[in-house]
Parts: C-alpha cells; structure tokens; sequence
C-alpha cells in the first residue's frame, strides 16, 4: 500500500554555540499561527563536521536551514548556488535545499536590517543625509550593501580596527568614508542615521565608550544589539529626541523570506511575534 501522506517539512539553525539562539521559538510561533505541519530545530554542529551535515539533512527531510556563528563564511564554499547579495556580503544567512538536490545560499540580514527600520522609523528617508555606521564586521557589510541600495548618499563608518573599515570602503566603494575609531562621536555630527552594528553594549560585553553629544533630536539611531532591547545608546537617543529603532526587529524581518521559502507561506512580524522571539 503506497504512503499518500506528504513528508513533513524540516527546518533549523545551526552555529556554535547555539543555545541562545532565538530563531527556534520565532519559527515555531509562525509554524502554529498558520497551522503548518513542520519542524524547527537548533543544530549545534562544530566546523569540521559542517559539509557531511549540510549534504545529509535533505535526505532527512530538511528544506532548509539558517545559518549563524562561525559558520555563515564556510557554508559560501559548501553551498552549490550563492547570491550576488550573499557574494558581496561575505557571507550567508539562508540556505535553501532544492528538489534537484542543490544548497542555494542567500543572505537576508540587509533586508530585515532594512524593513526593521521602514518599520520603526517610517519617516526615515534614505536620502535625508549621511549615515554613521560603527563596526566593520559581517553584520555591517549586510547594513552598508543595504544602505547603498536605498540611496543613501554617504556612510561614514569607524571601526576598532580601522584596516577592516578601509576593507568595506574598498569593497563597497566612493560613498563610504573610514574615520578612525577615537573620531567614532565626530561622525555622528549631521547624520540623519546612527547605526550600532558591533557587540559593544551587549549583555556580557563591553560598554559602547563613544561620545555621543553629537546625537540631535530628529536623528534615526538603531543598535543590532537585542540583549538588552533599550541599550545604552538606545536610552541617550530617547533622551534627547532621536527616533530609536532596537534590534529585534531585524532578527524577525531576516526570517520572513527564508520561512515563506522553506514552508510556502510568507508570514507577517507583529506583536505577537516579537512576543513570541522573547518569550
């Protein structure tokens, strides 16, 4: 007697560590809102087992998977079809099992990054001026590819180590101009965006020691930082006026085109998803 039952769709996150991740309990609320038959499940998988992992799980029946630290770099090279974006990135967020077997690998963080803030910030306007960007790493590379595509006209971008900021500047080109670290609070005069992409200001690392009187009321400021939800900077921008933008958002907005890839149903971020990711 032939199985008419149709297979039951497999998702997760794999990294290490992966404990923390907040992915799981998103996925899973959207999973039940829509009622669809699937699974979601954080994998933590050590570096020299990533390719044997990532070739067995569609066999399983995986779809797809998201990908977080320290493998978003690696899985570039495993992955059969990559991105322009994922390419210009550096790394990959999204990986994608095809019926023909192949690993489609995608990064969607400038994307959540920028509907996070068309939606916590609507009166933001790309073109309204500069944008300062602290942090040169992976995560500021998907804010700069995204920033550059909506227009912004410059991003001024400082970073503890100034050679990986000059990295982006000649990566991403003309409209991106390094300042140095201790210049960090300078950059923030007359920009209409202030972005915190490092871990500075994160529960259990150091504080984000920038000056920030150069902050003014009407300014945009966001931190991708969600751990804590109102960081340091986040408080001194409500304070003197600016429109403040946490960094959840970007973790839920980054997953809606992955789960509609993966379970054929785009989903909507609201308030009970963002109930659901903290819970």
């Amino acid at each position: 007697m032939t199985n008419t039952l149709a297979r039951i769709p497999l998702a997760g996150v794999i990294g290490s560590p992966i404990a923390h991740s907040k992915s799981p309990q998103l996925h899973r609320h959207w999973l039940k809102t829509y009622g669809i038959s699937g699974h979601y499940i954080p994998m933590d998988i050590a570096g020299d087992d990533l390719e044997r992992v990532l070739r067995t799980m569609p066999a399983m029946g995986f779809v797809g998977c998201n990908v977080t630290i320290p493998h978003k770099e690696a899985v570039m090279e495993i992955a059969d079809l990559v991105t322009d974006r994922a390419i210009l990135i550096g790394a990959a967020n999204t990986l994608i099992f095809r019926k023909d077997g192949m690993i489609h690998a995608d990064n969607t963080d400038g994307y959540g990054f920028l509907e996070n803030l068309k939606a916590g910030a609507p009166m933001w306007d790309p073109r309204s001026g500069p944008a300062a960007v602290l942090g040169a790493g992976g995560a500021a590379r998907a804010v700069v590819a995204s920033l550059l595509d909506a227009g912004v006209p410059e991003i001024r971008i400082a970073n503890r180590t100034r050679v990986r900021a000059e990295k982006l500047q000649s990566d991403f080109g003309q409209r991106l101009h390094v300042y140095d670290w201790v210049q960090a609070g300078n950059m923030i005069d007359d920009a209409a965006l202030v972005v915190n992409t490092t871990s500075l200001g994160m529960v259990g690392k150091g504080e984000l020691r920038v000056p920030l009187d150069g902050l003014r009321k009407g300014m945009t400021v966001t931190d991708l930082v969600y751990a804590p939800l109102k960081t340091n900077l986040l408080a001194t921008a409500e304070q003197v006026g600016c429109v403040t933008v946490d960094g959840l958002g970007m973790l839920l907005h980054q997953a809606v085109p992955a789960f509609e890839r993966w379970f054929g149903k785009r989903p909507t971020v609201d308030s009970a998803t963002r109930a659901a990711a903290l819970r």
